[in-house]
């Protein structure tokens, strides 16, 4: 999209509509590096996000132009702003090679797509793909893909644990260790043995775990943990790896990730060993984070052996200046499950 930097930050206001029965309503269009936004311009609330890719427009060369995010959506939006038409006829002339066109053969299109797929898999590693679309899904498209990835694991263990004190508890503990990332813990009765992470910054603990805990830092010390492994590599990497190089071509070209691609990543995703953290990067986060290092250490390893560096390294002492979560809060998130 390096062709489209003229446009950053061009905004135009347009009438949207969600569904065709909808009311057409004025809204504020922001062009994004990867996305189309539109906002309430009373309120500055998004109410809708498109993947740029993925923009049709439905009346070519008439006025207003008509746009919709993909040819089979609902949602429809009328834009007669000519910077804004002209930025969004740029996108599809970028991505005019990878869609197809009326007149052509259909063997000569699925030529062309296995030609480019072969180019990908020889010249642009797959592995380089996958790196480079993680990198350029806008957030609405990272959410629903986070949201298919929880979909698939609630196969395997469940519907997360809901007893409203709990959740209110689980809530609060995010907010005191992630602040601003927003975060999402989550509890699930079964079928997960640690806590593992999944895009769109959601953390999944074993009831077990949290039932067994000595306490809310050593959940506290999970969570960070696993925070840090988000770090090392974007979770979104792991899901379009399984899901394949066409399904991650896909997405890039058209903003949509076929459904069933994530199908079976979280028997994968449990069934994997956890990246090692060093105790330099632990010590550091749980000190940003002002939560204690020990329990955390004893939980891993109760002789403390092979965690002495980080009970070393850490500066609170098994002691925070502000509590993790109070003693009400605790009690109720060891009985999120119970509802």
């Amino acid at each position: 999209m390096t062709a489209l930097k003229k446009y950053q930050k061009l905004e135009c206001t347009g009438l949207w509509r969600s569904a065709p029965d909808a009311q057409r309503r004025e809204v504020v269009v922001n062009f994004g590096e990867a996305s189309l936004t539109m906002s309430d311009p009373a309120t500055e609330l998004a109410l809708s996000h498109w993947s740029l890719p993925a923009v049709e427009r439905l009346n070519p060369g008439e006025q207003p132009a008509l746009y919709a995010p993909g040819e089979d959506s609902d949602e429809s939006l009328e834009i007669e702003d000519g910077d804004m038409i002209a930025a969004l006829g740029t996108v599809r002339e970028a991505l005019g090679s990878t869609r197809p066109r009326p007149g052509r053969l259909r063997g000569s299109v699925l030529g062309g797509l296995a030609v480019v797929l072969l180019c990908l898999g020889i010249f642009w590693l797959p592995g380089a793909l996958v790196e480079h679309t993680a990198a350029v899904v806008p957030p609405a498209t990272r959410a629903e893909i986070g949201r298919l990835a929880l979909a698939d694991m609630i196969r395997v263990t469940g519907k997360p644990c809901a007893a409203p004190l709990g959740r209110r508890a689980a809530d609060r503990l995010a907010r005191r260790l992630f602040g601003n990332e927003r975060m999402t813990i989550l509890v699930v009765r079964e079928g997960v043995r640690r806590p593992v992470h999944l895009p769109n910054r959601q953390i999944i603990f074993p009831r077990a775990m949290v039932e067994a805990a000595d306490g809310p830092e050593v959940l506290a010390g999970y969570a960070l943990a696993e925070q840090l492994r988000a770090r090392l590599q974007d979770p979104l990497i792991p899901v379009l790896e399984h899901a394949g190089l066409a399904a991650t071509f896909r997405l890039l070209a058209t903003g949509e990730l076929p459904q069933d691609s994530v199908d079976g990543y979280a028997a994968q995703l449990l069934q994997g060993t956890p990246a090692l953290l060093t105790d330099e990067a632990l010590a550091t986060r749980f000190g940003e984070a002002g939560v204690s290092a020990t329990p955390y250490a004893f939980a891993v390893d109760p002789t403390g052996e092979s965690m002495l560096g980080l009970v070393e390294a850490d500066e609170l002492g098994g002691s925070e200046d502000k509590p993790v979560l109070t003693d009400e809060d605790w009690v109720s998130l060891q009985g999120i499950c119970t509802d």
